[in-house]
């Protein structure tokens, strides 16, 4: 099998299919792109959401923080905790381990998070080092936002731009290799991208406002994030590929490697769905809060295409991220 996200098909045939315990208090259950786990606690709901941090090793505390934050407030919630296990190779040093710790705990801390825990250890099970997150925010029972609840007619929005993840870590990772076509300030300007990687505000703005559905963009990218949630809906979706924000450093950074700037993951960048009357609402309180915001397509009732050059192509599934084929 490839490098990345398991895909859409094996899940369901192999995962899924081998989740057959089901308890009454679980009222958001795996599905394809939906985020979180949901479970009755009362007057609340407990929401939950796990990640690990494999496709780079630079800074990971941080990112594994953000990344599972990230999925909480693709709910609209604003996240409230994080576990954290981190595995590392023998020869990582007490130093190694602390730049981590300082990493997590400063990305947590800009966003409100406390770290509740975890597990640490050395083990020759990695060669390099890896962490995965678990994160848990709190909602009210009448505020649940799912991936899964677009509607035929509402309007796709995405914040922020595509790549920005990928390629932060591309131009950090490989800096050497892009010196002879981005300048030292293209290739900081890139690097800058990962203080942008974090979704709580316009998760929780958007929350606030009453958007349909909301996906955080990860592997795969945005064109891959589109799909999930129209899949987790069953629904159509209209995309148009000329809407799509890009920045002229991840344009290059991806001509240079030859990869797909809108299949490159993308964390730090949200997708919603809202009705037509809603929308210049939403974009206004994305634009006030200095969050780029666009209107990128629209939910149709079953075909999934991305529009080109006006030429109507077929949305494809998430394959192996285009991180993969540039970062071993």
């Amino acid at each position: 099998m490839k490098i990345g996200k398991i895909p859409s098909d094996v899940l369901k045939r192999i995962i899924y299919s081998n989740i057959t315990t089901q308890r009454p208090e679980v009222l958001v259950r795996p599905g394809i792109g939906e985020d979180c786990s949901v479970v009755d606690f009362g007057d609340y709901n407990a929401v939950l959401s796990t990640d690990p941090i494999t496709g780079t090793t630079s800074d990971i505390g941080s990112l594994a923080v953000h990344i599972n934050c990230n999925d909480i407030a693709s709910n609209g919630v604003e996240p409230l905790g994080i576990m954290l296990t981190v595995l590392a190779p023998p020869g990582t040093t007490e130093d190694d381990l602390a730049k981590v710790m300082a990493d997590a705990n400063e990305a947590a801390s800009s966003i409100n998070v406390e770290i509740l825990g975890g597990h640490t250890e050395i083990t020759a099970a990695v060669n390099q080092m890896v962490i995965s997150g678990t994160a848990i925010g709190r909602q009210l029972k009448d505020k649940v936002i799912l991936s899964k609840g677009a509607q035929v007619g509402d309007a796709v929005i995405m914040t922020k731009h595509a790549g920005l993840e990928g390629a932060s870590i591309i131009s950090s990772d490989l800096e050497e290799k892009l010196k002879s076509t981005l300048t030292a300030d293209e290739i900081k300007n890139a690097q800058s991208f990962a203080k942008d990687i974090s979704v709580v505000k316009e998760g929780v703005i958007a929350g606030k406002l009453g958007t349909s559905s909301m996906h955080d963009v990860t592997e795969g990218g945005i064109l891959g994030a589109l799909w999930e949630l129209a899949e987790a809906s069953q629904l159509g979706i209209e995309v148009f590929l000329d809407k799509i924000l890009l920045k002229k450093e991840t344009k290059t950074i991806c001509e240079v490697f030859s990869i797909d700037p809108f299949r490159l993951i993308s964390s730090g960048v949200m997708i919603m769905t809202i009705s037509e009357d809603k929308v210049k609402l939403l974009l206004d309180s994305l634009r006030s809060e200095k969050i780029d915001a666009t209107v990128i397509g629209k939910i149709t009732e079953k075909d999934r295409v991305v529009v080109k050059d006006d030429e109507a192509l077929r949305l494809d599934p998430p394959d192996s991220d285009e991180l993969y084929k540039v970062v071993k």
